[in-house]
């Protein structure tokens, strides 16, 4: 993950756009489980974010659209550990995780052509192949 892109990201502080709800986590955990809201789940409203650009609000929507459901709204649901706080932590680290992965530029593929040597391990693997079938033939 490009780590110089995600400290850029938190440069801008997107802590006020975040919007947190907390409920009971399931699994494991004992009576913690049924007393405690520790399961977070942070919501990030793209369109209305004044600190990305019109084009990274492009991309977070294109490449994320399996995160973000019909109300513009992207989700990230935390409750791996036992502690709101630590969940809370997590869920605003993976956020920015996913904003840097969608913001980072995919490289162009180069177009290769294969070389004379590749040419002739394909020909002859197909040529082998061709003299096992034959040979199976003229067995029976």
């Amino acid at each position: 993950m490009n780590t110089m892109l995600i400290e850029t990201l938190k440069k801008r502080d997107f802590t006020a756009e975040f919007h947190f709800a907390a409920s009971r986590s399931g699994g494991p955990g004992g009576q913690n489980v049924n007393k405690v809201n520790t399961k977070v789940e942070l919501r990030f409203v793209v369109n209305d974010s004044i600190l990305l650009s019109d084009r990274e609000k492009e991309l977070v929507l294109e490449k994320l659209a399996n995160k973000i459901n019909l109300q513009g709204e992207f989700i990230i649901v935390s409750q791996t550990e036992r502690s709101q706080l630590k969940n809370k932590v997590q869920a605003i680290e993976r956020f920015y995780q996913l904003i840097a992965y969608a913001l980072t530029p995919r490289k162009k593929r180069k177009p290769t052509r294969p070389t004379r040597a590749s040419k002739e391990r394909r020909l002859d693997s197909k040529r082998k192949q061709s003299e096992k079938k034959s040979n199976r033939r003229l067995k029976m």
